[in-house]
């Protein structure tokens, strides 16, 4: 039998040694704490007129022992009580009562404060309210105790018979206590932290009412979610009162007309959308003047509200200033909150969902994935919508505007199909055909037809005059969809056959109001998902292809979720050709593998900066942004300083480099282009070296040069004006795009820096070294027009910038960090070279932004084999991407054999002949490596060690052994033999496992990849882990 039970047994008998007292009084009237047969809770009461702790219950022990029993207490009225065991009583994880008396019979439990302060150490500090115990070493509450009635009760500690009981084997909790916020929060931790609303299924007799408060500050940190998103009920509003937008980009696959991005207004009200075309989001601002004056010229109605998403077109200045001149209010989403959008971020998820379906049925290839888009939008406008009770949006429209003329009525037909446009009389011999054979792509919005194309002539035709096939697809189905494209493309109105386009097609006005009928026989179950643009609230996810911005590259997923019941019902019950998958985001953000964390704050803002250059490619975009537009004027004000004046008239006229003859135009070109080797052995030495490194730009350094030549130049487009009207330009001076131009330059500064005693180095002419007595270097490369300057004197360093600045107009960069695409990152540990802009603008370029990466450039079971010609290969787009690789390998020589290795040139017959004609090679570089060193004067303390893993070839290199099998490589045995001996080189034996060139010649597994990456010291500042 246990203590605690065994101590309910004992009987009182009389003592006469008094061993404590106890008091206990309440509004001034004395109360006994003694009462006989009363089973009740005995809550705690600090006493400070008792000198022990006393209790009556027997059960709260923790741990117990028996007294003698001629022990007693006095109590206030002087009467005696027996004392029947002391124990420990264990309150809270804080607290625990020491040497406490079990009085039997006594009605309440009492605390000594003063025993309690001195066992404890603590102080106690009294309120009106409560009071609460306080650890005088360490400052912490221990506990803390309520005023109530006049008393103050410490908080009932729950024991294992009043604590709610778990019943084996059954569903339930039998539950047999008091409503306690601090029960309630003892079994919220008991069970893991479950939510309240499960506690009060398990312990409902806890929960007579509602917790007073219930934070929990774990569940907060472990399982805290999202706000939840409200449904938004359609509420009857005035048209065009308030505008959703969002802008879809950038596509993998450029439209036939050039545009890579598109931008969506909805209507609050109709649910009417309008889409638009773009090349750049930047053109967003203007689409949007042009929207708004559109909207009050039709509709006299003026746009109150803009709504949308963070994109940072919608905050440019130009669009911003435009807002607050014509009252418009912009209301924008919070970061990465695109329910809070989610009308546009779901009518553009529906716009891309009709727009598949659309290509895939007929086959329509990606290139033509713009005209799907504006036709799905066609569509959607004249389809009814469950927000708008079966009303389709132009209806809802001509409810308000009865009469306008912007809905045109013309025949839905089927996207993509083969049609046969007529060609007018006077466009069209006797024997010509009478049409031309073109695929369907939508319907025109200025005019009252069909919009075709022809991919024989490359051009868009509007026309009524079509003849159908609405079977038979243009493109057969064993076509390829994704063909690339970037060519303009014109509309042409076969009403007149004319010559001269109409527009273009980011320049045409929306589609949506071209016509007004009814399509209700069309509409079909497909379209009810369009209905939870308010309701599918965890599933407003982009449907946008990747983009190339590192500052949005991490996740931008939405959080999925569920739409209700009856919805999912109405989906579930389609035909299952009819349902649509819900695609998110790509799985794999560029973000998630890309940090900046590493680096520091500078080089951080400075990977940004370069990071939003967008350079345009032709002069008509340059002129549209104003910077680039500074940049062009910036240099006609450098041609007119360089006396670039007009002259006299000329017959022979030149408008670009390449229309120039040799020895009329020019006679000998050269580009000071310094070797990429030279420039990564001049890094390395000044990692080592602890040299300093600068960069200088020369502003329009092909100006600089004096053409010996007489060469003339027509008027640089956008230049034109009435006074130069049918003028050239006499070029005096060298100028971009001359052939001559680039060997000018360098003459003349090759000229200027050996007049400041700099030498031309003969391992590589683009670099200039001087030496000065007391052992310092000053160091110059040069590269067109990019110049770096590595020495360890900086005032030589500083001196020599004042003197270039005197010959020409320089401008200082400061310490190199951007140079020829190569980012320059440096720290106390050394020097690290990346190419990050340059890879990430290749990914977007290739539409392989969200892939996932892989561990190795090249698969070890994937084995090459020639093609056999089937597949379509664009031979240009290969041979540049192919270029783009080989200059990326100069910082990523991991991936060198992918991409740059080639056969030897002569066939070996045996691996050891081909090794050794390798080792030649190497030595040739070495040689070369050698001879820059010694111009730098850092010479090598060692022979150049040569590691090869072919024994065989060691032989032959190092003894003059003369067999059938060497005798045709006896001059390449004799150059590595004469190396050798003259102690410039040193042949090595290396296992082939040990080889570090290896993962320049195979593809490797992943351990053994990652472990030569690591040997040629390659590390990523960009790692996420």
């Amino acid at each position: 039998m246990s203590p605690l039970l065994s101590v309910q047994s004992q009987t009182s008998s009389s003592s006469n040694q008094v061993i404590g007292s106890g008091t206990l009084a309440h509004k001034g009237n004395f109360l006994s704490a003694f009462t006989t047969g009363k089973k009740r809770k005995k809550p705690w009461i600090v006493d400070s007129g008792a000198s022990d702790h006393m209790t009556g219950d027997a059960t709260i022990f923790d741990t117990y022992s028996s007294c003698p029993n001629n022990l007693t207490v006095r109590i206030v009225d002087g009467s005696l009580s027996k004392v029947a065991g002391t124990g420990s009583v264990v309150l809270s994880r804080d607290l625990t009562l020491n040497s406490v008396l079990l009085v039997p019979n006594l009605d309440c439990n009492l605390l000594s404060i003063s025993k309690l302060t001195k066992e404890k150490r603590c102080i106690t500090n009294f309120s009106s309210t409560h009071c609460e115990f306080q650890d005088l070493d360490s400052g912490k509450t221990i506990g803390n105790v309520e005023k109530c009635s006049g008393l103050y009760i410490l908080k009932e500690r729950h024991d294992p018979q009043e604590q709610p009981q778990m019943t084996v084997g059954s569903n339930s909790f039998s539950v047999s206590c008091q409503n306690n916020d601090s029960a309630i929060k003892l079994w919220h931790y008991h069970l893991g932290h479950p939510n309240v609303m499960y506690l009060k299924h398990l312990f409902p007799s806890l929960f007579n009412k509602n917790p007073k408060s219930f934070e929990c500050e774990i569940c907060q940190l472990s399982k805290q979610v999202r706000s939840h998103f409200p449904i938004q009920p359609y509420k009857e509003s005035s048209p065009f009162s308030m505008i959703h937008s969002d802008i879809w980009g950038p596509s993998r696959i450029k439209n036939v007309t050039g545009t890579r991005w598109f931008v969506s207004f909805i209507d609050d009200h109709t649910r009417l959308t309008w889409v638009f075309l773009m090349k750049e989001k930047s053109e967003t601002s203007q689409i949007f003047k042009n929207f708004k004056n559109m909207i009050q010229t039709q509709f006299q109605s003026k746009i109150q509200i803009l709504k949308s998403d963070n994109a940072r077109d919608y905050f440019n200045s130009i669009l911003g200033e435009f807002l607050a001149q014509e009252g418009i209010v912009h209301l924008s989403s919070c970061v990465d909150t695109p329910q809070q959008n989610g009308i546009a971020e779901r009518k553009n998820r529906h716009l891309l969902e009709v727009a598949r379906s659309l290509m895939f049925s007929m086959n329509v290839p990606k290139l033509f994935w713009g005209q799907a888009v504006l036709t799905a939008a066609y569509l959607i406008n004249r389809m009814p919508s469950r927000v708008l009770k079966f009303q389709t949006p132009c209806q809802t429209l001509l409810k308000s505007f009865p009469t306008t003329r912007l809905i045109s009525t013309v025949p839905p037909k089927i996207f993509g199909c083969s049609v046969f446009v007529h060609i007018n009389q006077q466009h069209r011999s006797k024997l010509d055909p009478r049409s031309l054979k073109c695929i369907f792509l939508g319907y025109s919005s200025n005019q009252k037809g069909y919009k075709c194309y022809s991919p024989v002539t490359r051009k868009f035709y509007n026309s009524m005059d079509v003849t159908f096939f609405e079977t038979q697809p243009y493109y057969p189905k064993n076509d390829i969809q994704g063909e690339n494209s970037t060519q303009e493309y014109q509309f042409w109105d076969l009403e007149s056959f004319s010559e001269s386009p109409i527009t273009t097609e980011n320049h045409i006005p929306p589609e949506s109001f071209n016509q007004p009928e009814s399509i209700v026989d069309l509409w079909d179950k497909e379209h009810i998902q369009e209905e939870t643009e308010e309701r599918a609230l965890s599933q407003q996810t982009h449907e946008a292809e990747p983009g190339p911005n590192p500052s949005k590259l991490p996740g931008n997923n939405a959080p999925d979720g569920t739409v209700d019941s009856e919805l999912e019902n109405d989906i579930l019950n389609m035909p299952i050709a009819w349902r649509k998958g819900v695609r998110s985001c790509t799985q794999h953000p560029i973000g998630n593998f890309i940090s900046y964390d590493k680096l520091s704050p500078t080089f951080r803002a400075f990977t940004s900066s370069i990071t939003d250059i967008q350079v345009p490619q032709n002069i008509q975009e340059a002129f549209k942004y104003p910077k680039w537009k500074a940049a062009v004027d910036e240099e006609v004000r450098a041609l007119e300083k360089n006396d670039g004046n007009v002259d006299r008239y000329k017959a022979r006229l030149v408008a670009k480099g390449f229309t120039q003859s040799y020895g009329i135009d020019y006679q000998e070109t050269f580009a000071p282009v310094a070797k990429l080797n030279t420039v990564r052995v001049l890094l390395s030495l000044a990692a080592n070296l602890d040299w300093s490194l600068h960069q200088l730009d020369v502003k329009n350094a092909f100006l600089n040069g004096d053409l010996e030549e007489e060469v003339y130049m027509d008027i640089p487009a956008g230049l034109e004006t009435t006074s130069n009207f049918n003028k050239v330009c006499r070029l005096r001076k060298s100028l971009y795009g001359l052939k001559q131009s680039p060997r000018a330059w360098f003459e003349r500064f090759t000229k200027v820096v050996k007049g400041y005693r700099f030498v031309q180095c003969q391992s590589d002419h683009t670099l200039f070294v001087k030496h000065f007595p007391e052992g310092k270097l000053a160091i110059i490369i040069v590269y067109v027009d990019d110049i770096i300057l590595i020495g360890d004197h900086e005032e030589k360093i500083d001196l020599l910038k004042k003197l270039l600045t005197k010959e020409f107009e320089i401008k200082d960069l400061g310490n190199l960090k951007y140079f020829l695409g190569m980012e320059i990152a440096r720290s106390k540990k050394g020097i690290v070279v990346s190419q990050r802009k340059y890879v990430l603008d290749l990914l977007n370029e290739t539409g392989i932004l969200g892939c996932k990466p892989t561990e190795t450039p090249m698969d070890t079971t994937v084995k090459l084999e020639e093609s056999d010609g089937s597949a379509p290969v664009d031979k240009g787009r290969y041979q540049r991407l192919v270029g783009k690789l080989i200059y990326l390998s100069h910082t990523r020589p991991d991936i060198g054999f992918s991409v740059v290795c080639k056969k030897q040139s002569v066939v070996a017959r045996s691996s050891a002949e081909a090794e050794f004609r390798a080792m030649a090679q190497g030595i040739c570089e070495g040689i070369w490596l050698n001879r820059l060193l010694e111009e730098l004067r850092v010479p090598l303390k060692h022979p150049m060690v040569l590691y090869c893993d072919n024994q065989a070839a060691i032989s032959i290199a190092k003894n003059p052994v003369h067999h059938d099998r060497t005798k045709h490589v006896e001059i390449d045995r004799h150059f590595i033999k004469e190396k050798i001996e003259e102690g410039v080189f040193k042949v090595s034996y290396t296992p082939t496992n040990c080889q570090t060139a290896d993962i320049l010649t195979k593809a490797l597994a992943r351990v053994n990849f990652e472990d030569l990456t690591e040997k040629l010291g390659m590390i990523n500042i960009y790692n996420t882990a």
